[in-house]
Order: structure tokens, then C-alpha cells, then sequence
């Protein structure tokens, strides 16, 4: 009986003691302080212009309820919540915060941040730069369709450098690297191909053009290119035309019927009548248009040539001066130049087409004059000759009542013969730019 009791009663107090540790534990715990959070910081990534993308892991709500979280930036280090911030909810759950209204190309410092009841904790410092509009990456399109006051050329905006393309096109001048402070097109905005069409040109000039394409980092161009207008005469014929030295040339024989005030120049076509002309007369080579008139343009006597208003207006027959400076800019000595007959090295074959002469005989066409074999009508039967073989050319310089002086180029000739010839006679027409 007696130990029956003392059972009960060591069971009593070992419930007891049970309860008391119980009671001293839930007190410690109700005496544990709480803490702010315990967070880090996500890698920044997603940076754009004006953007990225960063958040915050959070590893401890500091025992108390987090009520707000996000991340802080400013462009000085450690930044806080009294700079700019998301507010990305509250909880202990991991977050993502986008970051916005940031300027370009500039440093940024980041931290993430979690509010509780005890305060406001932030997470290790990661920096950031953001993405910096750079010039557009384009092409030039190779100019085509060129009339003597027109052409379409465009280009390519591959790249937008980061940026938006507000504005593009081409820019020309006369001058080598054009600008949109010179003529210029506008042909809308963004990447990709355009097509310009360049208008208001001057015929027989070099024009040097490039694409351009403008965004927030200025304007970019793409590379330069450059061509020369061909001129048109009276009837409607066009040209092409080169710029050799300081000159501006046809690069055709002339083909007009009429002076470039539309009065029309007699065709004739009779040898004896042509023979005794002391007036103004064109023809073709036999009489043959359909056939020579597109392989060498006309032949006409000095007589038109003396008229003056042969070539289209703005141009002019060459003078024996012009001629002599021809050759010079290929090449030929100054002595050789005012000397007579066969003249100069290779300044003909410089001068010759490449095509349209004997076998072996084609010139180089170096100088872009591109003359063909045209021949001549002679003065003294008032027959074509030399068709194949030679061509000669007028200058508007008379030498007497009788002769004018003339340029000539052979098959078998590399250089440039240079004389007078009774003004009679039928030869080709080259007209250079005044």
C-alpha cells in the first residue's frame, strides 16, 4: 500500500516536471526577438535601353510578417527606398521586379529590399549598365534608270543600332560626301530596303550620292557611289556622257537633224550636191539610217558646225583647245599636243571603244570617250569611206575659208592624228559641256 503511494506520487511529479519544462520553453520562445529579413539580390539580366530585369531571394522573414518587397536602383552606390523602387507585393515568397525608366548607357546600382514590422533589410549590391543606341548599319543602292535630270537609287538599313530609325533615304551633291544638309530624299523610317528617286538633276554632271538613315545617335551613311547624267539634244536622242580631267564629254556621236533652237538641218544626200555645199548639211554613213545611226550618229559638214547652236544648249563643238586638252588630261606631253599629224603613245587607243574595229585594233576605252569606227564622207566624191577603220572628229576652230581643223584615230593607230580639212567634208560630232 505504502509503496503504491510513492508510485503515484513519482508519476505526479514527473508530469509535473513535464509541464514545468514545457512552460519554461514556450516562455523562451515568447521571449525571442524578431529581426528584420534576411534576403539576397538576382543577377540583373533583360538590360535594354531604358529596362532590366532583377528581384530578390528572401532566406528569413526576421519572425515577423514581411509587408513589402521589391528592389531599389539609383546611379550611387547602396541604394535605398528612398530612391527608385518596385513594389513587388508582400510575403516571403522569391520575386522578380522590372526595372524601367532608365536612361541609356549609364551605370545603375541595385539592391533588393523586404519591410517588415522591425524594418527594411537589403540584399547585396549588383550593378548594371544600360544598352546605348549606337549609328545605323546600312547599304547604298548602285544608282540606275539615269535620265539627264533623274535617277532611283535606295539603300538597305540592316541594323537599327539599337536605337529606331526616324528617318532615312539618300543625299547627293556634286561634291564628294553628300549629306542631309544637301539634296536629300525622304523615304520613311525603320529597317530595310528603300528606294529613292533622286529628281531636279543637271544633265551631263557628276553627282556623288549615299544612303542615310537617322536614330537618337545621329545620323549614319552607307557607302558613296557616284554617276554623270547623260544629256539629251533637241530631237529627243540621249547621251552618255564622261568626265575626263576637268571636261565633260559625250560619250556618243552626235545624231541630231536639228540646231538646238529646232530649226532643221538639210540632209543631203546627193554626192555632187554635197560636194559644191558651202551651207549646213548632215547625213548618215551610205545613206544608211536605220543601219549607222545607232552604231555612229551622223556625219555633218563644218557648215552646221559653224552655225553654233548645234550640240544641245548648255554644250558646245569642241574647239581645237578643248581637243588639245583632251589629250593632255591622258596623258600627252604639251609638246606633242601642239605639234600636227600623228601626235602622242596611246592617247587614241585610250580614246577607242573596245568593240566595232578590226581584230586586234579595239582601243582600251580607258577614257571612257568610247569612239567607234564611223569613218568619214569625203569631200572630194561626196562617198562614205573608211567605215571599220577610222573615224575623224570636228573642232569649231576654222583655220582659213577653206580648212577647219579635225581630230582622226586609226585601226592601225594608238595615237591621235591632228589637222585641217576642207570643211566639206562629213565627219563626226562630239559636243563637250560649256
Amino acid at each position: 500500500m505504502f509503496n503504491s503511494n510513492i508510485n503515484i506520487m513519482k508519476k505526479g511529479f514527473g508530469l509535473i516536471l513535464i509541464m514545468c519544462l514545457l512552460g519554461i520553453a514556450t516562455m523562451f520562445q515568447g521571449c525571442k526577438k524578431a529581426t528584420v529579413p534576411e534576403l539576397t539580390t538576382t543577377e540583373v539580366t533583360q538590360v535594354t535601353l531604358n529596362s532590366a530585369v532583377s528581384g530578390g531571394t528572401i532566406t528569413s522573414d526576421g519572425g515577423e510578417d514581411i509587408t513589402e518587397k521589391g528592389v531599389c536602383w539609383s546611379t550611387s552606390t547602396s541604394p535605398t527606398i528612398a530612391d527608385s523602387r518596385t513594389s513587388d507585393g508582400a510575403g516571403s515568397a522569391n520575386f522578380t521586379s522590372n526595372i524601367v525608366g532608365l536612361a541609356e548607357g549609364t551605370p545603375y546600382y541595385v539592391r533588393a529590399y523586404a519591410t517588415n514590422s522591425v524594418g527594411t533589410a537589403y540584399g547585396n549590391e549588383v550593378t548594371f549598365t544600360t544598352s546605348q543606341v549606337t549609328g545605323a548599319v546600312l547599304t547604298t543602292t548602285e544608282a540606275s534608270s539615269i535620265t539627264p535630270t533623274s535617277a532611283i537609287a535606295g539603300g538597305n538599313v540592316t541594323d537599327a543600332g539599337g536605337g529606331t530609325i526616324s528617318a532615312r533615304g539618300i543625299c547627293w551633291s556634286t561634291a564628294q560626301n553628300p549629306t542631309t544638309d544637301d539634296d536629300k530624299t525622304t523615304n520613311g523610317n525603320g529597317t530595310g530596303i528603300f528606294t529613292s528617286n533622286l529628281s531636279g538633276l543637271d544633265n551631263g554632271t557628276v553627282y556623288y550620292y549615299r544612303a542615310y538613315a537617322t536614330n537618337s545617335f545621329g545620323t549614319t551613311y552607307g557607302a558613296e557611289y557616284h554617276f554623270i547624267t547623260p544629256v539629251a539634244d533637241i530631237d529627243g536622242n540621249v547621251y552618255q556622257t564622261v568626265k575626263i580631267g576637268s571636261q565633260v564629254w559625250m560619250a556618243e556621236n552626235l545624231k541630231t537633224t536639228k540646231y538646238n533652237d529646232d530649226s532643221p538641218i538639210p540632209n543631203v544626200t546627193d554626192s555632187e550636191e554635197w560636194m559644191g555645199l558651202t551651207t549646213a548639211a548632215y547625213c548618215w554613213a551610205n545613206n544608211d539610217e536605220a543601219t549607222y545611226k545607232p552604231l555612229y550618229g551622223a556625219l555633218y559638214n563644218w557648215y552646221a558646225v559653224e552655225a553654233g547652236n548645234l550640240c544641245p544648249t548648255g554644250w558646245h563643238v569642241p574647239t581645237d583647245a578643248d581637243f588639245i586638252a583632251l589629250e593632255m588630261s591622258l596623258g600627252m606631253s604639251e609638246v606633242d599636243a601642239s605639234g600636227t599629224e600623228w601626235r602622242g603613245t596611246d592617247e587614241g587607243k585610250q580614246l577607242k571603244s573596245t568593240t566595232g574595229w578590226p581584230e586586234g585594233q579595239n582601243g582600251t576605252n580607258t577614257s571612257g570617250f568610247s569612239a567607234p569606227p564611223s569613218g568619214y564622207r569625203y569631200y572630194g566624191d561626196g562617198l562614205t569611206k573608211g567605215l571599220g577603220l577610222i573615224c575623224y572628229f570636228w573642232s569649231s576652230t576654222s583655220i582659213d575659208d577653206a580648212l577647219a581643223a579635225y581630230r582622226r584615230l586609226d585601226a592601225d593607230n594608238d595615237a591621235v592624228y591632228r589637222a585641217g580639212t576642207h570643211k566639206q567634208a562629213g565627219k563626226s560630232i562630239r559636243c563637250v559641256k560649256d
